[in-house]
């Protein structure tokens, strides 16, 4: 474990450091943080990176003056937050692990962080300059599922039984009540994570079943073709099943042709065991003839579409029954709570005629109810650059907007990777290819990391184990930058805050901020602090936090950094050099920003709109005035951002 001090590589900064932290201890002030930043930063090449202009702490824009490109989301799993109330974390079911799924050593069970928990961390989640929240799902879990000897719990909230309940081991509908309330009482957003994909693994198939065995399928079942096993086809005994059904092609998906589907045995033998019989809420959901049907997804072909996702029960998307279904599901939530949007679980997996009747239908619900800044967000999960992807969500689907996987890949690839500025400007160029264009690519929440792929200091380590802590820190301070100042929506992966790092993807990347019992948690070595996951990890001094609450700062305050149209001013052949303005044409406004992930300082001279004549600093060193009119020259520090504002109508 790296101490704080291992990180001053110059005495002279270890002094000023420790000078500053001293004397605002406990301030909550900027610019304490930032003179700690500047020497992380300058620790990676033996000098200060360069003057910070000190910045109010950040608040929240007033709700009703906010668009949707104005937000800043926090991204949380509830259970692994902070737990509020311990009388719940066993979700009052008894029988142990196997039944309960709460066992704080395991990184796959419940570790008992909740809603009242969540409550109680506003300050903080807030004080990070958070505007909004979007939570994993809360919906009631099969506590445990899997195969014996392999099983794990639902705390990730994915496996749901009951859509309209509250998973009682995070909570009660009266705690997300009084947790919504408490958000919206600070100007703060609510997003849920809702799916509309599958339900828990309750449906078992007889070819793939023992029947001495009563915890459920013993094994996966190879996916068929519907080319191979048809809708309609003739059983054993001659009898045609399901005569007249026409197949689920989107000029069949009518209530008359699906009237004639009435067995679901196209391709296996459907039944639910005894013990869930009649678990799924509601009550509609418990008949397999709304479910595919037909084995295990490698999510490649026709089955990413119509295959069980790890044994989880494929929902059919084509059928009215299902679409009105969720339609009402999500609407009641909606109405209930005052929720402020919907991030889409496994969007890809989905029909799209299903997305261009739920999408339309759930933002006229909440505009009914006064809620017109309702957000919706699906998740298309896409390995690499590959905006193209994404974009078809927002054309043929329909969907509002999409989590950025591409801008996730991209900042990947120039500040992990060491690719060139150029991989950056390839990403936007694209942005032209979302429905209305560059306005929707102003919505898209983008991200480092996720609960997913993991974190993106993970992806650091793992790219290089013997990088030092000061790199580690710079490089996680400098995609946050690329991330706060570019177009999109900032989204935070609860926990990169405080330096968590994980060792992998999915469950590795699922660390406690309350104090762990979790070996596999406790032995990571975290960023710029001596502390591990085995203490409570709400650190509002912690360098990171500081340099977020900064970036969120900077980024509340400025029009241009939240709306402006984004220019590629240089995005470097061969170098991991980044610089592009952000402009507000409306207020005359220009800002540069520059983003160097190369271990050494860079002088460039980029182009800019010729009335930005002079510039003043919002982080880093800024020379005042341009060189010439429409260019300006920007000396950008080893891993590092600079970012210079020009008022056009002050020159």
């Amino acid at each position: 474990m790296k101490s704080m001090d291992e990180m001053w590589l110059s005495e002279v900064w270890e002094d000023v450091v420790r000078a500053v932290w001293f004397r605002f201890l406990g301030g909550a002030t900027v610019l304490a943080s930032l003179f700690i930043l500047t020497a992380c930063v300058g620790a990676v090449d033996g000098e200060a990176s360069g003057e910070f202009v000190a910045a109010a702490q950040a608040q929240p824009m007033p709700e009703n003056d906010r668009r949707i490109e104005d937000e800043i989301i926090y991204f949380v799993l509830p259970d692994r937050f902070e737990n509020g109330d311990a009388s719940n974390d066993r979700g009052g079911i008894e029988g142990g692990r196997l039944k309960d799924g709460f066992d704080p050593t395991d990184f796959g069970f419940y570790h008992g962080g909740d809603l009242k928990g969540l409550t109680q961390r506003l300050d903080y989640i807030q004080g990070l300059g958070m505007t909004a929240i979007w939570l994993t799902p809360i919906f009631e879990n099969n506590p445990v599922q899997g195969p014996e000897g392999q099983e794990s719990s639902g705390y990730h909230g994915y496996w749901i039984t009951d859509f309209t309940n509250v998973d009682p081991h995070i909570g009660t509908r009266e705690d997300f009540k009084a947790f919504v309330d408490a958000a919206h009482a600070r100007g703060m957003k609510v997003y849920m994570d809702i799916i509309t994909n599958h339900t828990a693994d309750i449906i078992a198939y007889r070819e793939c079943h023992d029947p001495e065995v009563t915890g459920g399928p013993t094994f996966r079942c190879e996916y068929r073709y519907i080319g191979d096993y048809p809708w309609t086809r003739r059983a054993s005994d001659g009898a045609v099943i399901n005569d007249g059904f026409l197949g689920d092609d989107a000029i069949h998906q009518t209530e008359e042709n699906f009237a004639n589907l009435k067995e679901a045995t196209w391709a296996y033998t459907p039944f639910v065991p005894e013990q869930h019989t009649g678990v799924k809420v509601p009550e509609w959901l418990n008949d397999p003839l709304y479910y595919h049907n037909r084995g295990e997804t490698d999510f490649i072909d026709e089955d990413s579409l119509y295959g069980d996702f790890a044994g989880l029960d494929d929902l059919n998307t084509a059928h009215p029954r299902v679409v009105a279904g969720m339609i009402d599901i999500y609407k009641d939530w909606i109405t209930r709570y005052n929720v402020d949007g919907f991030r889409i679980d496994t969007a890809k997996h989905v029909r799209d005629e299903f997305w261009k009747s739920f999408a339309p239908a759930i933002l006229e619900h909440a505009e009914g109810l006064g809620i017109d800044h309702f957000h919706m967000f699906g998740e298309v999960y896409v390995d690499g650059q590959k905006p193209q992807h994404l974009a078809r969500f927002t054309t043929e689907a329909g969907l509002p907007t999409v989590l950025d996987f591409a801008f996730q890949a991209s900042a990947r690839g120039l500040i992990v990777d060491g690719k060139p500025g150029l991989f950056m400007d390839e990403l936007y160029r694209a942005d032209v290819i979302y429905q209305n264009g560059a306005e929707t690519a102003r919505q898209l929440p983008t991200f480092l990391g996720n609960h997913d792929m993991g974190r993106f200091a993970g992806f650091l380590r793992e790219s290089n184990p013997e990088m030092s802590d000061g790199e580690m820190f710079a490089r996680v301070r400098l995609a946050n930058a690329l991330m706060f100042f570019g177009r999109g929506v900032p989204t935070i992966y609860y926990g990169d805050e405080q330096g968590f790092v994980s060792d992998g993807w999915d469950r590795l990347a699922r660390e406690n901020m309350f104090p762990s019992q979790t070996d596999l948690y406790n032995d990571n070595d975290l960023i710029a602090t001596e502390a591990t996951t085995a203490e409570s990890n709400f650190d509002t001094e912690h360098p990171l936090y500081q340099a977020i609450k900064s970036f969120a700062t900077i980024r509340s305050s400025e029009t241009a950094l939240r709306r402006g149209e984004q220019i590629t001013r240089l995005g470097h052949r061969e170098k991991s050099l980044f610089v592009f303005s952000r402009i507000d044409y409306a207020s005359g406004t220009e800002i540069v920003v520059a983003i160097n992930a190369e271990n050494d300082a860079q002088d460039v001279s980029v182009a800019v709109d010729g009335r930005a004549i002079l510039f003043e600093p919002l982080l880093g060193a800024c020379d005042g005035a341009a060189k010439a009119p429409g260019a300006y020259a920007l000396s950008v520090p080893a891993l590092d951002v600079v970012v210079c504002k020009s008022e056009f109508g002050d020159n």
